[in-house]
C-alpha cells in the first residue's frame, strides 16, 4: 500500500515544482527579461534600419507582452463611400510578439501584415514557447530573421510558389498529372 502513495507523492511534488516555477518565471520577467527583450529589439531595429515601434502591453498583470511593430500605413487602396468620398484602407505591417503566458513562460509569435476590410487576416504564427532561462541572445536574431522572412513573403505573395494547401483546379480534382488530358 505504501508504494501506491509514493507515486502520488511524486506527482504532488512535481505539481508544486511547476507552481513554484510559474512564480519564478514571473519574477524573472518583471526583474530583467522584459527589459532585456525591449533593449534587444531596439538594437535589432537600429542595426537593421527598420522604422519600428516597440510597445509594452501591460493591461493584464503576469500576461504582459512586448511587441515589435512595423506600424500602420495607408495601403494604397481605398473604398468609395460616396461620390468623391473615399476611405483609405489601412495596412498593418506585422509584428513580432514576446508574450508572457499564464504559467510565466514566453510565447514568441509573428502577426502577419493585413489590410483592413480586405479578406481575413492570417492567423499568427507561433515560433516557440520558452522558459525565461532558455531565451538567449542568439534566439532573438533568429526570431527577427524569421519575422522579416515571413512578412517579406506576405508582401511578395503570388502563386509562383506552390503551396499544397492552396492547390485548386481541374487537374487536381480529377486526378490528372502534369497537365495530361483525360483519356476515354
Amino acid at each position: 500500500m505504501e508504494n501506491q502513495y509514493l507515486n502520488l507523492e511524486r506527482k504532488v511534488k512535481q505539481y508544486k515544482e511547476v507552481l513554484q516555477n510559474t512564480q519564478n518565471y514571473r519574477e524573472i520577467w518583471k526583474k530583467s527579461l522584459k527589459e532585456k527583450i525591449i533593449k534587444t529589439l531596439e538594437n535589432l531595429a537600429t542595426l537593421s534600419g527598420l522604422d519600428a515601434e516597440i510597445e509594452e502591453i501591460e493591461n493584464m498583470e503576469n500576461l504582459e507582452a512586448v511587441v515589435f511593430s512595423l506600424g500602420n500605413v495607408r495601403s494604397g487602396m481605398s473604398q468609395e463611400i460616396a461620390q468623391d468620398i473615399k476611405r483609405d484602407l489601412i495596412k498593418h505591417n506585422g509584428s513580432l510578439v514576446y508574450q508572457q503566458l499564464f504559467n510565466g513562460k514566453i510565447l514568441v509569435l509573428i502577426n502577419y501584415p493585413f489590410i483592413e476590410n480586405y479578406g481575413q487576416p492570417q492567423p499568427p504564427r507561433t515560433i516557440a514557447i520558452y522558459r525565461p532561462e532558455e531565451l538567449q541572445d542568439p534566439f532573438f536574431l533568429r526570431h527577427f530573421e524569421m519575422f522579416i522572412q515571413e512578412i517579406t513573403m506576405w508582401e511578395d505573395y503570388d502563386d509562383d510558389v506552390e503551396d499544397p494547401n492552396q492547390r485548386i483546379g481541374f487537374k487536381l480534382n480529377f486526378g490528372m498529372k502534369d497537365g495530361a488530358a483525360p483519356t476515354s
